[in-house]
């Protein structure tokens, strides 16, 4: 009897690993491909593969998250593209990954990035609701991780486009971008699968305060 339960447990054991490797191994590949695709049709397709993953590991949050930021990417590869419908589909995507995991600094990140492109749709008269959005997801985001580079990368992304007459511009942008730099030199993510972008557009971003 005894026999028998370490066999099913070495069986139950070995199929469980494979299963992570099998899941690192997708996961991996679409990164790859994330870092690589230029059409709007190939996020699209992009966004399919890391929700298959998701819907297959169904415990496994960086699927949705993933498969949320390609399809937002849509919103910026194709000018023709309605960024309200692809900021449904995006917000969708990113709750399947918020009920998996609470509270974290990279999908607050992605929700301001979602409310930052609907709010380009009628920026005039959208700010105040998208704005808010923006500005309340990244502060959680902040408050979830204050290692994470990433919201004040996104936080000077913003201000730097900003009208200075509205609390914008190069010179309150800087202090921002200074602290995603800094913060950049020393962030490690989590995993090799966890989000790591985002360090030479904050470079860049920082060097234009700079000139």
């Amino acid at each position: 009897m005894k026999k028998l339960l370490l066999i099913a447990a070495t069986f139950i054991s070995t199929l469980a690993f494979s299963q992570s490797e099998m899941y690192t191994k997708k996961m991996k590949q679409n990164l790859q491909l994330l870092d690589s695709v230029k059409s709007a049709q190939d996020f699209i397709d992009l966004s399919a593969s890391f929700e298959r993953v998701g819907d297959a590991e169904k415990t496994q949050w960086l699927p949705y998250y993933y498969a949320a930021y390609a399809y937002y990417m849509t919103g910026w590869i194709d000018p023709k593209a309605d960024k309200d419908k692809v900021g449904a589909k995006s917000t969708d995507l990113l709750a399947k990954a918020e009920a998996l995991e609470t509270n974290n600094s990279e999908i607050f990140c992605m929700k301001q990035m979602i409310a930052v492109q609907e709010m380009t749709v009628d920026a005039m008269n959208r700010w105040q609701t998208y704005g808010k959005e923006a500005t309340a997801a990244l502060e959680n985001a902040k408050k979830a991780d204050p290692t994470n580079p990433r919201p004040y990368m996104l936080d000077g992304q913003t201000v730097i486009n900003t009208p200075e007459a509205f609390g914008g511009g190069k010179a309150n942008a800087k202090p921002l971008l200074q602290k995603a730099v800094e913060l950049f030199a020393t962030f490690k993510p989590a995993s090799e699968l966890h989000p790591s972008w985002g360090k030479k557009q904050a470079e860049d971003l920082l060097a234009q305060c700079n000139k």
